[in-house]
This record gives structure tokens, sequence and C-alpha cells, in this order.
């Protein structure tokens, strides 16, 4: 069976709007992760940023990303242009909904978990909204499961009767523009996925690429 190519299908949905603009309620995990797909977004769809991360860790970390959410609008110069939407950090939903998968890897069910999570409410605000689609950022990164992320967004999208966006943002270099832009206009760049998990995942990580920097300058 042929995988199906989620940005293709963007492209066609695009193509069949012709000069028509309709309405997206994107869902943004990041600043850096929206910077990309905003350019690319803005120039065929009328874009509202939704702003709900309650897996963000600690509390600090939310509104320090929050905070580079908007910068980003305004340096690009859409803040007049994409409205945003911005949830209250609600971090005791996360922990419920992830509840049991504490010890799974970084990419196994517990992301499942916060990706349902997370999309489940951007489909309720969309539909409430009168939103002609909705979609999530998190498929430009390399680190995350496109196929998943369709997926998920699908099937809620199916529970409220609204239209999921289907997207690969990482094609078309996607990925690497995100990091330009955040060059560019010297936004923050987070160097964990977000939780508390993949923080304490990263930490260890960097202990242990430093132990085995000693080791070496020890031999």
């Amino acid at each position: 069976m042929n995988r199906r190519n989620y940005q293709k299908e963007l492209e066609r949905i695009i193509e069949q709007n012709g000069e028509k603009k309709p309405s997206v309620l994107l869902h943004s995990c990041c600043g850096p992760c929206s910077s990309s797909v905003l350019e690319y977004l803005t120039r065929y769809f009328r874009v509202t940023v939704l702003w709900y991360n309650p897996n963000l860790y600690p509390e600090e970390e939310y509104f320090r990303r929050l905070e580079t959410q908007k910068e980003l609008l305004c340096k690009m110069g859409l803040s007049e242009q994409v409205g945003l939407l911005v949830i209250p950090w609600q971090s005791e939903k996360y922990y419920k909904a992830v509840a049991g998968y504490e010890n799974e890897p970084e990419g196994g069910r517990r992301c499942e978990k916060c990706f349902e999570l997370r999309l489940q409410e951007c489909a309720r605000i969309a539909k409430s909204g009168n939103f002609d689609y909705f979609c999530s950022t998190l498929t430009v990164s390399r680190h995350k499961n496109a196929v998943l992320i369709n997926r998920i967004g699908e099937n809620e999208g199916e529970k409220e009767e609204i239209c999921w966006l289907p997207s690969d943002f990482k094609k078309h270099n996607g990925e690497n523009r995100s990091v330009e832009l955040s060059e560019k206009y010297g936004i923050y760049r987070q160097v964990y996925c977000g939780c508390e998990f993949s923080l304490k995942a990263r930490m260890q990580q960097k202990k242990q690429e430093l132990a085995e920097r000693k080791d070496t300058e020890n031999e």
C-alpha cells in the first residue's frame, strides 16, 4: 500500500481553492516551528494561531515560549494579519492524559497522547469558531511522526465535524527554513521538546555527553 503524501494533499487543496483564502486554526507547538509554516500558509489561508500547550514544563518555559510566539508574529509583520488565541497553562490536563505512559521513550505512546490532547482541543475550538480547517505545526519537525499526527488530526476532525488540513510541513525544506527564520529574527529556540520528561531526557543526554568528553580527554 502506498504511503500517503500529506503535503501533496495540502497542495491539491490549495489549488482547488484557487483565489479563495479559507480560514484555518493553526495549533502552534512553538514559535520557531511556526515560522516557516506561517510564511507558507498565510499565502493561501486566513490564519489564526492557537497557543494550547499544556505539556510545557516548567511554567516559566510556557510563558517564555508564548512570548517568543508573539515576538515572532511581530517581527514577521504578521501581528495584524494573523490572530492569536491563547489557552492558559493547564498542566494538570497534560499529566492526566499521559498517566501510565510516563516512562515511555520520546516518540512513544506518551507523545501520542500529548498530540491527541492538543489536536482534540484545536478541533473543538475550530468547530466552535466556524473555521474552515484546523492543523498543526507539529509536522514541520523531523523528530515528529507526520503520519501519526495526520491520523490523529483526521480522527479528531471527524469527531467534531471539522476539516483537518493535511500537512507534512518539513517537506520542501520546511524545517531548515524554520531554523533560518528563527536565526534571522533572533528568537529563542528551545533545546528540548517541552514536557518535563523530555527535559529530563535532555539533561541526561548532556550529562552523558559531558562524561564521554571527559573520558576522551583523559585517554
